[in-house]
């Protein structure tokens, strides 16, 4: 059984969410089931159908958060320090065809958001960033594109 690395906050967002599901939706989705069921015929009842798939949905995302938060391994990233990009990672990068700087972090894969900088590192970027140093250059081979970073800055919060 592999351990998944995950940072407090990754691992605190999957927790809020696994409660909400578990004290908030699955309530109320099965009120609504008893409720389509009182209106009878359950054969040609939409809102019987719907609130069934709705239980379906909310009863396999609960139990692939359990999963997830069982094999978390939460990493203070706070502690962390180095002069190597590792996980939990702040690096900020140079694009050398587009000359623009840019910030990742390296977090787990299940807490990655590539809107918010949050990379993962089994991304073709978070493996290319993995054990480099400040001064490094990194050619990633994503699937569009190759993509040229120069590593200026990494740092741990």
């Amino acid at each position: 059984m592999n351990r998944v690395p995950m940072t407090e906050e990754g691992y605190r967002k999957l927790k809020e969410e696994l409660e909400h599901l578990l004290r908030v939706e699955r309530p109320k989705n099965i009120r609504d089931i008893e409720e389509a069921r009182s209106h009878g015929d359950l054969s040609e009842n939409a809102e019987y159908h719907a609130a069934k798939e709705r239980q379906s949905f909310i009863e396999g995302r609960i139990r692939e958060l359990q999963a997830k938060t069982a094999m978390a391994q939460v990493i203070d990233t706070s502690k962390l320090k180095g002069s190597k990009v590792a996980f939990g990672a702040k690096v900020k990068v140079y694009d050398l065809s587009t000359d623009e700087e840019k910030e990742f972090q390296l977090v787990g894969p299940d807490e990655a958001d590539v809107n918010s900088g949050k990379i993962s590192i089994t991304s073709p970027v978070g493996r290319g960033l993995m054990s480099k140093e400040v001064g490094d250059t990194v050619v990633v081979k994503a699937p569009a594109k190759t993509i040229e970073y120069e590593i200026i800055e990494i740092s741990f919060e």
